[in-house]
């Protein structure tokens, strides 16, 4: 069962090549609960195998992220503040996201300022809620495009590599190594439940 899992995501993007990635990636940065921590070492692993070009499949990741991301700016940006937390409220919880995962989100930004757009981009959580905040506080468009694409490029080459070089041990160590596949993709798996549970967790939490 695992193993048909395993397969059945690496068809899925192996299948839709570059346009799948890129989709997948601005559907992650539109909100949409698709973790590019899962999206991208699989890439990876079809990188090494040939699949990908390593350069070109960085740049495709991040540009569908850039373009997820402008997707969450216009809303931050035609949208009221109370008016978004009133959506967030109601229909939070079918994206997995939480009205404490926002404000925080908005903190920071009043905090740190359009650098934090950047940083964001590095942070697991962050990096999907982080254009909201960016487009209420009507962030310039040419600088948000520019340290959000900055930001993903580092965030996807890293994920990337890491599902490349997993690629390259599987290829190295031959059948020892197989056995412990299905180890990883487990963890994948799990680290896919725990990421619903605690965005689920952090909803109800703030609910209360």
């Amino acid at each position: 069962m695992v193993e048909l899992l395993s397969s059945l995501i690496i068809q899925i993007i192996h299948s839709t090549g570059y346009l799948g990635v890129f989709f997948l990636m601005a559907l992650g940065s539109a909100l949409i609960p698709v973790p590019s921590e899962i999206t991208l070492p699989f890439t990876g692993y079809l990188t090494h195998n040939g699949v990908f070009s390593f350069p070109l499949i960085v740049l495709v990741a991040s540009l569908g992220d850039l373009t997820g991301s402008l997707i969450g700016y216009g809303i931050g940006y035609f949208l009221e503040d109370h008016v978004i937390l009133t959506l967030i409220r109601k229909y939070g919880k079918f994206i997995l996201l939480s009205e404490h995962e926002y404000k925080k989100a908005e903190i920071w930004f009043d905090k740190y300022g359009s650098k934090i757009v950047f940083i964001g981009k590095l942070l697991p959580g962050l990096r999907y809620v982080i254009s909201l905040p960016a487009g209420a506080f009507k962030m310039n468009l040419k600088r948000f495009c520019i340290y959000t694409l900055t930001g993903s490029l580092v965030w996807c080459a890293c994920l990337i590599y890491f599902g490349y070089y997993v690629g390259s041990k599987w290829t190295t160590l031959g059948p020892i190594f197989h056995k412990f596949e299905i180890g990883i993709v487990i963890a994948l798996v799990l680290l896919i439940l725990f990421y619903i549970e605690h965005k689920l967790k952090l909803t109800k939490k703030f609910k209360k």
